[in-house]
């Protein structure tokens, strides 16, 4: 079963895409794009194009377990990927994420400049390994 990872930005959103086992993450992009709809749209086509069979969608909670706007906006996004996309739609808790991605980045070598261009789809690849795990030990 093909998964694909989102971690849902205000202007750009990480794609990561499982290998057809659903045991690793393979694919990843970047889409850049403000509005809620273009992204939808962006990845109801990039979940045709893989073959995604479920959707697993960054859930942003703070650090004391509670939930800000940042979390409805989430929760909106993956109400319009489900009416987009057809698809089943986790809610997946992201907390450090993008921390964990610049880290990784920073330690392999990247400057700020090119960590910012692949920091998303980083991001998006932590969610997704997560996730995969998850399911792996469930």
């Amino acid at each position: 079963m093909r998964i694909m990872a989102i971690d849902y930005g205000d202007a750009h959103t990480g794609i990561a895409v499982s290998d057809p086992t659903g045991l690793l993450a393979g694919f990843t992009a970047t889409i850049d794009a403000y509005r809620p709809e273009v992204v939808a749209e962006r990845i109801a086509a990039l979940a045709r194009e893989h073959g995604a069979e479920e959707l697993v969608l960054g859930h942003p909670v703070n650090m004391d377990g509670t939930l800000g706007p940042r979390s409805e906006k989430a929760r909106a996004m993956k109400r319009l990927l489900e009416e987009r996309t057809g698809l089943p739609v986790v809610l997946w808790d992201e907390r450090r994420t993008t921390i964990d991605a610049h880290q990784i980045l920073m330690n392999s070598g990247k400057n700020a400049k090119k960590r910012k261009k692949v920091v998303d789809a980083v991001a998006a690849s932590l969610i997704l390994e997560g996730y995969l795990t998850y399911r792996r030990q469930g």
